[in-house]
């Protein structure tokens, strides 16, 4: 008989025990799911800055263009905007361009955009709008003097053969997010273009030194990366980005993506 009750002690005990503890559980489910009072949950940011890669060309066509469109997606899914790209000049009108925050030029080359587009695109900068250019955007739209003095410069000349060569860059300006980690120099092979009708007004972020390859004819003042206000908007340029590898470059990407993120006001 004291085995019995012993017995039914133990089980009594056991099951109070199980009891509390799942009330315990419930009671902490409860609590988890609970909303702190006065707060409210905050959704977890949507890609929501729309940038447009424009590489139509009606000249010389860059091999690197498909990697650099690449490699500009990438950069848009890890720093919260979108890329969407295009070789239809018809997309440069109102409706279309007021989408966008940004508008890169990679590697197009001459003529790429009609008379209505190209006022579409004025309106748009001086609506608020950004421009960036890569590489050959600076071999654009010679007859369109409104365009030069958007990206800050044209085309002259390539070195010479090769085109494609090393040189040292002289980094002027480390204040911006396009050049902030970079050394004073920064030596990197790429091709490099001599330029022409240098609009006075740019900011100049990196100079060539013509001393450190051949083929140079800006000499002291050669820039090879700049941004500017312009005519109610934002313009950045950098002259790299003529090889498949300088998108490979990580100090390049960062570069790129610093130009972007200038051009998006952040």
């Amino acid at each position: 008989m004291r085995t019995f009750w012993k017995s039914a002690t133990l089980t009594l005990i056991a099951i109070i025990f199980v009891a509390c503890n799942a009330v315990k559980v419930d009671q902490d489910l409860s609590l988890a799911n609970r909303q702190p009072v006065g707060k409210i949950p905050v959704p977890l940011k949507m890609n929501t800055d729309l940038v447009l890669v424009f590489t139509k060309t009606n000249g010389y066509r860059h091999a690197s263009i498909e990697k650099g469109v690449a490699t500009l997606k990438s950069l848009g899914l890890k720093n919260n905007f979108v890329i969407s790209h295009s070789e239809d000049s018809l997309d440069f009108n109102p409706k279309n361009l007021k989408k966008y925050k940004v508008v890169i030029f990679l590697s197009t080359t001459l003529d790429v955009l009609g008379d209505e587009q190209q006022a579409a695109f004025e309106d748009y900068i001086k609506a608020g709008g950004s421009f960036m250019g890569i590489h050959a955007a600076a071999d654009t739209e010679y007859e369109w003097p409104w365009y030069g003095k958007l990206v800050g410069a044209y085309f002259e000349s390539h070195p010479g053969n090769p085109n494609v060569r090393e040189a040292v860059i002289d980094v002027v300006d480390k204040l911006h997010g396009a050049t902030e980690f970079l050394s004073d120099t920064w030596t990197r092979t790429d091709e490099w273009y001599n330029y022409k009708n240098i609009n006075p007004d740019i900011k100049v972020l990196m100079k060539l030194d013509e001393s450190t390859y051949e083929g140079g004819t800006n000499g002291a003042n050669h820039p090879i990366a700049w941004f500017h206000e312009f005519d109610g908007g934002r313009s950045f340029y950098t002259g790299g980005g003529h090889t498949k590898e300088s998108f490979d470059e990580r100090d390049f990407q960062k570069h790129l993506l610093g130009g972007i993120l200038y051009c998006l006001g952040r």
